[in-house]
């Protein structure tokens, strides 16, 4: 799923600080680009998280509605005075990206079938892993 979300960079003498309030994120980066990156990543784990939590993603906020969030609390820092600009996550994309953990799963083959994959020293696992690939259309890690 592709969304994008606004978010407030202010420039400072030592980097760039990051709020992206749909999510209440805070980070930095050493250059508006890196900035942006961060901000990125920052989105992307902290939606997978809510997803596997089975807590629904925050819709993107208007300009407006953003603005308001950066305003209520200026009390360290106003981020309502940075570069408004929108972050784009591809929430699919980026958990491909990450969460490369392997798990255990149980297959039941033919008889025939095994012996036939091991006479040929062929990797069950990684046959399976190629086949899921092609059949989901992504590519195998």
């Amino acid at each position: 799923m592709k969304e994008v979300y606004p978010t407030f960079i202010a420039k400072e003498e030592d980097g760039c600080l990051v709020y992206v309030p749909d999510f209440d994120i805070y980070t930095e980066g050493d250059t508006f680009a890196d900035a942006v990156e961060m901000a990125r990543d920052a989105i992307g784990l902290k939606g997978i998280a809510m997803e596997d939590d089975n807590v629904p993603l925050p819709q993107p906020s208007t300009y407006e509605e953003a603005t308001a969030k950066a305003k209520e609390d200026t009390e360290i820092y106003d981020y309502s005075k940075g570069i408004l600009t929108m972050v784009d996550i591809d929430f699919s994309a980026y958990r491909k990206k990450i969460d490369t953990t392997m798990v255990r799963r149980n297959v039941t083959l033919p008889n025939w079938m095994d012996y036939e994959a091991r006479q040929e020293g062929l990797n069950v696992s990684k046959v399976l892993q190629e086949a899921l690939s092609s059949r989901l259309n992504t590519a195998a890690k």
